[in-house]
């Protein structure tokens, strides 16, 4: 979905959050009068955009919004990802991953990633809902082909964690962990997210769907949904730190269409070595829930398949997979 033209133009214009007249708008746009730039405005609170009219001043967006720009994400980009990636940016879609899913037609090529402003109906793991404020974080998803089947590539979704928290380190956020099986953390707080989807033969080819959610800038209001204790990158790099979204955006990708494009079952070793240096939970208690069944023990890390190892009251160490549980901090 796109923004109808003179809309989105109004909305550059007002995205630096600062008062603009109302005349000037509508001189800028081609519009009538202060009117009908004001009827144009208020199509845009349909994507959850707060515009303040003050009498004298103008209209003011806040909080102001850094749009993606795909020529400036492009410049950003490394060879191998500027080669190999085909990239979409919408203004709003219902999901990244789901629109995504949809359109890997048999010939859909390996590469094809969408990135959105917005989400109506985000997804985080095991169908909870991921909260999308208009132009304010990143949301998107890559498309990857591979020569065998779903079981070829367990663990795809743990190099994807690794990739994310490698581009964080890129733009400088630092002391940034990985929460099993799927969350970006930052102090014990998320910070984002990782879905990983596959489809395909049992034994033949399959296709897969990497999302990424990543907080850059969220107000307490646009929070207030979230159940568990969250950060976002401007909290983490500092209130006078200016980070580019479009810069933030080409490092992602740069790193996910490494991880995506050398995932193979022989490199899972790497993977997990590599995945095991950003655990925060290892060696802490933990709660696991399982259906109904709650089960609590002390995290000892991920084995050689990327399974959680929990050691129980008995001793004993057992595996689970990241699609039976979901895991908390005690």
């Amino acid at each position: 979905m796109h923004i109808p033209p003179l809309q989105k133009q109004l909305l550059c214009l007002l995205a630096d959050g600062k008062f603009h007249p109302g005349a000037s708008l509508a001189q800028a746009t081609g519009l009538l009068n202060r009117g009908a730039v004001w009827k144009h405005l208020q199509a845009l609170s349909v994507y959850g955009l707060r515009i303040r009219a003050i009498t004298g001043k103008g209209y003011r967006l806040h909080p102001p919004l850094q749009l993606l720009e795909l020529e400036r994400i492009q410049t950003l980009l490394g060879p191998p990802a500027k080669r190999d990636l085909r990239i979409e940016i919408f203004d709003a879609l219902d999901s990244t991953n789901s629109q995504l899913m949809r359109q890997a037609e048999p010939d859909t090529p390996g590469g094809l990633t969408y990135l959105s402003e917005y989400q109506t109906a985000g997804r985080g793991r095991r169908g909870r809902q991921w909260t999308s404020p208009f132009g304010q974080n990143i949301y998107l998803s890559m498309l990857w082909r591979y020569p065998d089947g779903p079981a070829a590539i367990a663990g795809l979704s743990l190099a994807a964690g690794v990739a994310v928290t490698q581009a964080l380190h890129d733009i400088g956020a630092t002391e940034i962990d990985l929460k099993w099986p799927n969350d970006i953390q930052h102090r014990g707080k998320k910070l984002g997210g990782i879905l990983v989807e596959v489809s395909g033969e049992t034994n033949g080819p399959c296709h897969a769907v990497a999302g990424v959610g990543l907080n850059l800038q969220l107000t307490a209001e646009q929070a207030a949904g979230i159940d568990q204790p969250w950060t976002d990158l401007s909290r983490i790099l500092g209130a006078e730190a200016y980070l580019s979204r479009n810069r933030l955006a080409a490092a992602l990708l740069n790193r996910l269409h490494g991880a995506m494009s050398e995932f193979s079952a022989a490199r899972l070793p790497e993977t997990l070595n590599a995945w095991r240096q950003y655990d925060c939970l290892l060696g802490l208690p933990v709660q696991l829930q399982i259906g109904e069944q709650r089960l609590q023990g002390i995290a000892a890390g991920i084995d050689d398949h990327g399974l959680l190892l929990l050691e129980q009251a008995d001793g004993q160490r057992r595996a689970y997979a990241s699609g039976e549980v979901s895991v908390r901090a005690l």
